[in-house]
C-alpha cells in the first residue's frame, strides 16, 4: 500500500487517541496537526496547550494554531499546502466548524470521528446527552464531513452499552479507544474510495447541545433517576454540584435507589441516611445514594470517607443557593 497523508484536526483528550493510533499505523504519514490556539487552564490561570498539541510537539509534527479558520482562511490554506499533498483530513473533536474551502483541501475529503449513533446527538456534547437522557447504548460513527452540523454520511458505525453507573469520565475513554480502533481499521479504505458512505436517517435526528453552565446545579426536585444521570452525565467535567452549609460541594457520582421512593417523605434535597458509609438524599421523587463528593479546594473523595470526615447527619439538607 502506499503512503497515506493525513492533517489531523483535534483539541481535547479525547483527540489524542486517535491521533496516537494514526501515529502508529506504518502506511500513514501524519503531515500535520491542527489544533486550537493555547488557552489559560486551571486557578492560576496558566497558558497551556491543548492535550492534541502536547503529543504533536512531543512528536515533531507541524502545528497549525488559528483562532478562527474562516478569518483566516488564505493563511490557513498557504500553510497547509506548505505540508504538501494531503490525502485525507481526520478531525475529532477540533472544537471549529470547517468551512467548505477547509473540508476540500485533501484529496479524499475529510473524515470525522464522532461518539454517538448519528442521527441521534449531533453536536458539540454527545457523551453528556447520552447518559443524561438514558440511553441504552451509544457508539461511534465515522462520517464523511460536509458543511453542516454533523449531517455527513457515515463509513461506519459501532455501538456500545451504556452500563447503568456510567460516568461521562468512563464512556469517554471506551468511545475514545473504539473510534481509535475504528480509525485505524477503516481509513485507508475511505482514502482509496473502497468504502461509501450511507446517508443518515431522516428520522430520530437529536442535538447534544453544549454544556451550559446552570445545568451543574442539582435540581433537588427532580426524580431521582433524572437527577443520578444528570450527576453522571456531567462527571468529572464541568460537575453537579450543590451548596452544603454555605460551602459549594460536587457530587461526581450517585445511582437512583431501586424499590421503594426512600426520602419520598422528606424534603428533596434532605439526608435521610448517613450511616455505614451510605450517604442517601431525597429527591423529589425517590432518593440518590452518593458515591463520590468534592468539597471546593478539596479532593474527590468517596462517600465513606466525607462522612467520616464531616460532621454531616440526617436531616441536614443540600440547597441550592449557599
Amino acid at each position: 500500500m502506499t503512503q497515506l497523508n493525513v492533517i489531523f484536526f483535534g483539541t481535547p483528550g479525547f483527540s489524542v487517541p486517535g491521533l496516537q493510533g494514526l501515529l502508529e499505523m506504518p502506511d500513514v504519514s501524519v503531515r500535520g496537526v491542527v489544533t486550537q490556539p493555547d488557552k489559560p487552564s486551571g486557578r492560576g490561570g496558566e497558558v497551556r496547550p491543548s492535550p492534541v498539541k502536547e503529543l504533536a510537539v512531543a512528536r515533531g509534527l507541524p502545528v497549525l494554531q488559528p483562532a478562527s479558520l474562516r478569518k483566516e482562511l488564505d493563511a490557513f490554506t498557504a500553510a497547509v499546502g506548505a505540508l504538501g499533498p494531503i490525502d485525507i483530513g481526520v478531525v475529532i473533536a477540533f472544537g471549529q466548524i470547517l468551512p467548505r474551502e477547509v473540508l476540500e483541501l485533501p484529496r479524499a475529503g475529510c473524515v470525522n470521528v464522532h461518539a454517538s449513533l448519528l442521527p441521534r446527538w449531533r453536536g458539540a456534547a454527545p457523551i453528556q446527552r447520552a447518559i443524561a437522557a438514558g440511553d441504552a447504548e451509544t457508539g461511534v460513527c465515522l462520517m464523511q464531513m460536509d458543511v453542516g452540523l454533523d449531517t455527513g454520511a457515515v463509513y461506519s458505525r459501532e455501538t456500545l452499552p451504556i452500563s447503568p453507573r456510567e460516568t461521562a469520565e468512563t464512556l469517554h475513554d471506551k468511545l475514545a479507544a473504539l473510534g481509535t480502533a475504528m480509525l485505524k481499521r477503516d481509513l485507508p479504505a475511505i482514502a482509496a474510495g473502497q468504502l461509501r458512505a450511507q446517508p443518515q436517517a431522516s428520522d430520530g435526528i437529536t442535538y447534544a447541545h453544549k454544556i451550559g453552565p446552570a445545568e451543574g446545579l442539582i435540581q433537588w426536585g427532580s426524580p431521582a433517576e433524572q437527577v443520578a444521570r444528570t450527576i453522571r452525565a456531567l462527571s468529572p467535567y464541568p460537575g453537579c454540584h450543590t451548596f452544603w452549609r454555605g460551602a459549594r460541594l460536587k457530587i461526581l457520582d450517585a445511582v437512583a435507589l431501586a424499590g421503594a421512593p426512600l426520602g419520598a417523605t422528606a424534603e428533596p434535597g434532605t439526608i435521610t441516611s448517613s450511616s455505614n458509609s451510605e450517604l442517601i438524599v431525597a429527591c423529589g421523587t425517590g432518593a440518590i445514594s452518593v458515591a463520590r463528593l468534592q468539597l471546593a479546594g478539596k479532593r474527590q473523595m468517596p462517600a465513606g470517607d466525607f462522612l467520616r470526615g464531616t460532621g454531616i447527619t440526617p436531616g441536614d439538607r443540600f440547597s441550592s443557593a449557599p
